[in-house]
């Protein structure tokens, strides 16, 4: 029988993971952000063990964070036969995804502020 070590979040991740989620992330985009955040890398299969997400959670937000360019995957071939096994890293560094984040977060601020400003503008 094979032996595997599963990480699980600690109550920091959680933490972090809630933040993300109180700010407007999506939870299954926030729970991978932090996971590959805290290891090199991972396969889906670890992900989704660690996370506590199904196959198809893990794929749509991987597919979500690839398409920001925030994660890169490689195949690593099958020790046996079948599918290749694909491992996911962050492609750049947390620091700089929450920058992001943060930029677009005070851009939405701005477009509802002007909206608010043009609705009272209808009110004089």
């Amino acid at each position: 029988m094979r032996q595997e070590s599963i990480q699980y979040f600690t109550d920091k991740e959680e933490e972090f993971v809630n933040l993300l989620i109180k700010i407007g992330t999506r939870r299954n985009v926030a729970k991978m952000l932090v996971f590959l955040a805290s290891t090199k890398e991972a396969t889906s299969r670890a992900i989704e063990r660690g996370t506590d997400m199904r196959q198809p959670e893990v794929s749509m937000a991987m597919k979500f964070l690839i398409e920001l360019g925030w994660i890169n995957s490689r195949e690593i071939p099958s020790e046996k036969k079948g599918r290749p096994t694909k491992v996911y890293t962050l492609a750049k560094p947390i620091d700089e995804i929450i920058n992001f984040i943060e930029s677009e977060k005070k851009n939405e601020t701005r477009n509802k502020i002007a909206l608010v400003r043009k609705l009272r503008n209808y009110l004089d």
